[in-house]
């Protein structure tokens, strides 16, 4: 099946095809790493309604998510939160490294958050 755009139809498929975590063995392990993604949201969502950001922990949720979903991670993610949130996102994968450097994609049009880049760096 081939992905050209994520969506209700299509996501879970996506999900796991491209699930990687040989920790998990069962159902409930993996719905308990796909629930991470709306942990990531409730965090951002947080940070925009209050400023406030448990930056360890949402950096623990979402390198979670990329060693169970390697690069695929990407697409899912944005797929999962918000746009008003994306630059938010975007800070945590520009400090992570994982930004893909080919192609270049609307993702690279995204201007990371400055206030969420000064909290990484000082982590």
């Amino acid at each position: 099946m081939k992905f050209d755009e994520l969506n209700k139809d299509n996501f879970l498929f996506f999900a796991i095809q491209h699930y990687d975590n040989p920790a998990a063995s069962t159902q409930d392990e993996f719905d308990e790493d796909m629930n991470r993604f709306k942990y990531v949201k409730r965090w951002l969502k947080k940070y925009h309604e209050t400023g406030e950001m448990n930056s360890h922990l949402l950096l623990n949720h979402i390198i979670i998510i990329f060693n169970c979903w390697n690069d695929a991670a990407i697409p899912m993610l944005f797929y999962k939160i918000e746009p008003k949130y994306w630059d938010y996102l975007k800070s945590f994968i520009v400090y992570l490294h994982r930004l893909p450097e080919f192609p270049h994609t609307p993702l690279h049009d995204i201007r990371p958050d400055v206030g969420v880049m000064g909290v990484l760096k000082g982590i």
